[in-house]
């Protein structure tokens, strides 16, 4: 094993998963829906909680294991979750029920997130978590800047795209999408970024203020 899966593995392992969140995992792998890995999770309930957030926006509902992730560090928010697939987003409300999560924190709107994130009010989230549809993710990119408040984070995952998005030679819609929004970010004063190498990478926008 090399020194690099060898430290992915670590920190992988080094998370607590909670009941709530282990069970939704297995759902979701026998549907054949990745999960965020539990480190990935991690960070972000960390980022939900040091923010403090209280509003957050989600593209990719999944069956809610990113949601339970961020609902349950930050305990007054309130989540906006889109997907195409009702039938997952059947098992996340389920989940998040026997997670104890009060119904009304929870906003699941079935559609397609390009026709969904338009209509949504700018300027009013905390967070906007991305993880769906990566060859669309400048646009969802772009949108999650517009619904950020000043201050917000925007958070992309998969942002390495199993390893393909750090190879120049590899230039499939996907790979490309991923590495076009981050060299345009770095050179952008209208944020900070950075990228986690945890799981397949978590990249991180902070929408800075005026």
């Amino acid at each position: 094993m090399s020194e690099h899966d060898l430290n992915w593995k670590y920190v992988d392992d080094a998370v607590a998963v909670t009941e709530s969140i282990a069970k939704a995992r297995q759902v979701s792998l026998e549907l054949g829906v990745e999960p965020v890995s539990p480190a990935v999770g991690a960070q972000l309930a960390v980022l939900a909680a040091a923010s403090r957030a209280q509003s957050i926006i989600e593209v990719g509902t999944g069956v809610g294991v990113s949601g339970l992730w961020m609902l349950q560090a930050a305990r007054r928010a309130l989540l906006t979750s889109i997907d195409t697939e009702n039938e997952y987003q059947q098992h996340a409300r389920q989940h998040f029920a026997d997670a104890g999560i009060a119904a009304a924190r929870v906003r699941l709107i079935a559609g397609r997130a390009s026709e969904v994130l338009p209509r949504m009010n700018e300027n009013s989230y905390d967070i906007v978590f991305i993880d769906a549809d990566a060859p669309s993710v400048i646009e969802y990119a772009e949108h999650g800047l517009r619904l950020a408040k000043p201050g917000g984070i925007v958070l992309v995952a998969r942002a390495l795209w199993k390893g393909r998005v750090a190879d120049p030679a590899r230039r499939d819609e996907s790979a490309s999408a991923y590495r076009t929004l981050v060299s345009e970010l770095s050179t952008s004063s209208a944020v900070a970024t950075a990228i986690s190498p945890a799981g397949d990478g978590l990249l991180q926008i902070v929408k800075l203020g005026v």
